[in-house]
């Protein structure tokens, strides 16, 4: 699935939050700061879930709840080619061992939980009262944002020039939306620029976990 379409008024609240990469503590210790209401709320991710940290598949298992959604991260990308027989050990290099480590019933948990990422969106389109906001995980690569507009998949997955150019000054929108939210590239805090936000903030690296409410 390219594009995910989901109605705000659905949900009391919605919230997005940055790269888990296992941190499965740290976001239900959030969740349970900001009030979150699993009957009424929803949870967006910027994909991730998963590698470095302590609970992948606690992370995984997450696909699991009505209340939550995610974007597919480069790491599910890696999981998923490698599950496939492609480039194993650039997963296991990349944060992918504690799967290799697993045995019985746990490693059956963990395979069943890797391929719901098959089913992941690459962009979540969320129309709200206040507008359109965009969830993917590393770049929209068009200047101009469109439902179901043919982009390169690849660079929303693993694209960082923008980013690049932003940090050495460059401002510039993504027209057709209100606001983007992007993980992907660790951050010592939130980034700002345009009409997009940059929300991995490197929980697994020892930073705060970044949850942002856009509802």
């Amino acid at each position: 699935m390219l594009y995910q379409y989901l109605n705000g008024e659905n949900w009391r609240h919605i919230w997005v939050v940055g790269d888990l990469h296992g941190c499965r503590s740290q976001l239900d210790a959030l969740l349970l700061a900001h009030g979150f209401d699993k009957q009424q709320d929803l949870l967006v991710a910027v994909g991730d879930l998963i590698d470095r940290g302590p609970d992948s598949l606690g992370c995984l298992q997450l696909l699991q709840e009505p209340w939550f959604r995610s974007v597919r991260g480069n790491h599910e990308e890696m999981a998923l080619d490698a599950l496939a027989g492609h480039e194993p050990m650039r997963w296991v290099m990349n944060g992918g061992a504690w799967f290799w480590q697993l045995k019985g019933v746990a490693l059956i948990s963990a395979r069943h939980a890797l391929k719901r990422c098959e089913e992941m969106p690459l962009v979540l389109h969320l129309q709200l009262s206040s507008g359109i906001v965009v969830v993917a995980h590393a770049d929209y690569p068009s200047d101009h944002y469109a439902w179901g507009q043919e982009v390169d998949w690849h660079r929303v997955i693993w694209n960082r020039e923008r980013i690049t150019r932003y940090q050495q000054g460059d401002r510039e929108e993504i027209t057709g939306a209100d606001a983007f939210f992007f993980g992907h590239t660790p951050l010592e805090k939130q980034f700002d620029v345009a009409n997009q936000h940059y929300i991995d903030t490197g929980a697994v690296f020892g930073n705060r976990l970044t949850m942002v409410q856009v509802q």
